[in-house]
């Protein structure tokens, strides 16, 4: 097969007098699987959140009923409706109600700074926002710098009990009980249409807003289902956050099975393994660090799980201790690989049944690679980002894994260029290094965006760094990846002072927690000169090689 990079066709036998019609041809939206499950599994549950129990009719008047309500406020097709919401019923409505009136769905990133926050509504250029109340407070901050006025939509979650105020023209239920429950809601026009932006942490500069369309989230939707094998009414638990690449886009995935949203507003291994026993689960995703927390959770709290529980596992590659124990507990372990403009996941380590007669060692060697293409997605390879060459498959010379398919962004929004060199030669480049092996697998060797990924979240290197140049005692600044047992990653400052000047790692640590949500923060400071090239740059592949020897501070 050949590809160009624009797709042509020529008419031929086969298109005269065969047209495409209502009758032959519907345009793919995930939105038509929340449908089928209200229809076909009325009664069957869809959602489970504390006390809360509904089933996906139920959901389905729920969705309408916000798409109504929308819609009878100006929201319409091309619009930006953006979420502040941890993994709550109305989270999961959100992903379907606000695409049926056309609009495009902004899940935002509930770690995030109100700096950070005011750029994504602002460059969205968001028309409402939804707000949980646990952050109203970052919100109301953010929304003192953005320019546009928006309709401001309270959020109170029966099941948070903190602190935080309704800052809102109106709370959600009031929302929705002026909805109509039938509201007839249509398909996008075209499947290229957008259904949701998600900003990405860069390299260099302000974030960048990831476009999704219809198509995308479809295919990517049943490409989950198809690598799991997940069965009807399967019971999925959200330890994954929603607002990171639309959950992966399980929401329309559990739809699609009329399943069960199992919903967690925050982790912790007993309520982890409560809710997995209670409720039945029988998946869940979730970074290393989720993995590692309920491998080494105490026994007690793992007691009493007859079922099996698939578990989905993104970011770093899955040791052998973790393979282990999640067999111990009786856990199936399945590793994807993906990132933003990919929907999440785009490839899995498929397991080959010979796997299972192999010591561990050699088992966790292979369940480290990235693995093969989702089904629906059309190619994954590993080039010469110069050439556009493939690399022999040997599983020792190193190009850059790159995508191409349905499962593809449409591009960055207000960003032609970076779209335009994203897909150069048809192909999305992701950045990331890779060997490719004669099976067809593939791996992660390097990154070479100074990207670091700590809790499944990406942090630039590059934006630490900015923040530590302001203090005026550094003449010098670069942040890597230092290796961490919890986070998988954690950012590694390497100061170079001013002459004469003395300042503390405590103090600089204290700087940058002015400037940055907290997950950024460094959690080691390392003074030194740092190496650089006879240009005067910094080289810093010798500062990863002593990042894991450097002490970290408690932040």
């Amino acid at each position: 097969m050949t590809h160009s990079e624009e797709i042509m066709t020529t008419p031929g036998i086969y298109d005269e007098g065969l047209p495409k019609t209502a009758a032959n041809f519907a345009v793919m939206t995930p939105l038509t699987f929340i449908e089928r499950a209200a229809s076909v599994y009325p009664n069957r549950p869809a959602v489970v959140h504390g006390d809360v129990r509904r089933t996906w009719s139920e959901t389905y008047a729920r969705t309408r009923r916000l798409a109504s309500a929308l819609a009878a406020r100006g929201i319409g097709v091309g619009d930006t409706v953006a979420v502040m919401l941890p993994n709550t019923p109305e989270m999961v409505e959100a992903h379907f109600g606000v695409p049926m009136t056309g609009a495009v769905l902004n899940a935002l990133n509930t770690r995030l700074d109100a700096a950070t926050l005011a750029f994504m509504l602002t460059h969205g250029e968001a028309k409402a926002v939804l707000v949980d109340r646990e952050f109203s407070d970052v919100m109301r901050r953010a929304l003192e710098s953005v320019p546009q006025k928006l309709l401001v939509i309270d959020v109170d979650d029966s099941q948070y009990a903190g602190a935080g105020e309704r800052i809102g023209e109106i709370e959600y239920e009031a929302l929705l009980a002026s909805g109509d429950p039938a509201y007839e809601w249509t398909p996008p026009s075209d499947e290229w249409n957008a259904i949701c932006l998600n900003y990405t942490s860069g390299t260099t500069g302000n974030p960048k807003g990831v476009v999704y369309h219809h198509r995308g989230a479809y295919t990517n939707a049943v490409s989950n289902i198809l690598e799991w094998d997940m069965p009807a009414h399967a019971v999925y638990l959200w330890t994954l956050p929603m607002f990171h690449c639309n959950g992966w886009c399980f929401p329309w995935t559990i739809a699609a099975r009329a399943g069960v949203n199992v919903c967690l507003r925050r982790i912790d291994a007993k309520t982890v393994f409560d809710l997995i026993r209670n409720e039945g689960v029988t998946h869940y995703c979730g970074a290393p660090i989720v993995q590692n927390m309920l491998v080494n959770a105490p026994d007690e709290l793992k007691a009493g799980i007859a079922q099996k529980v698939n578990a989905m596992v993104a970011g770093a590659a899955p040791p052998a201790a973790m393979i282990e124990g999640m067999e111990r507990m009786g856990f199936q372990l399945t590793h994807v690989y993906g990132l933003t403009e990919v929907y999440g996941p785009a490839t899995v380590c498929a397991h080959q049944a010979e796997w299972s007669e192999l010591d561990i060692g050699e088992r966790a060697r292979l369940n480290a690679r990235q693995g093969v293409r989702y089904h629906l997605q059309d190619a994954v390879t590993v080039r010469d980002p110069d050439t556009m060459q493939l690399v022999p498959p040997d599983g020792e010379t190193i190009g850059e894994i790159m995508f191409r398919g349905n499962i593809a962004m449409k591009g960055y929004l207000k960003n032609a260029a970076a779209t335009e060199e994203a897909f150069r030669g048809g192909w999305f480049h992701t950045g990331d290094l890779a060997v490719a092996y004669p099976d067809g697998y593939v791996r992660i060797k390097d990154r070479s965006k100074d990207i670091i990924i700590s809790g499944g979240e990406n942090i630039s290197s590059i934006e630490v760094e900015d923040v530590l140049y302001r203090h005026p005692a550094v003449l010098a600044v670069a942040v890597v990846a230092k290796p961490d047992a919890r986070w998988g990653e954690t950012p590694c400052a390497f100061v170079e002072l001013k002459t004469g000047v003395h300042v503390s790692g405590e103090e600089l640590i204290a700087h940058c927690k002015q400037h940055l949500a907290g997950f950024k923060v460094p959690r080691a400071i390392e003074f030194c000169e740092l190496p650089k090239t006879s240009t005067g740059k910094i080289q810093k592949f010798e500062l990863r090689k002593r990042a894991g020897s450097v002490t970290a501070i408690d932040v």
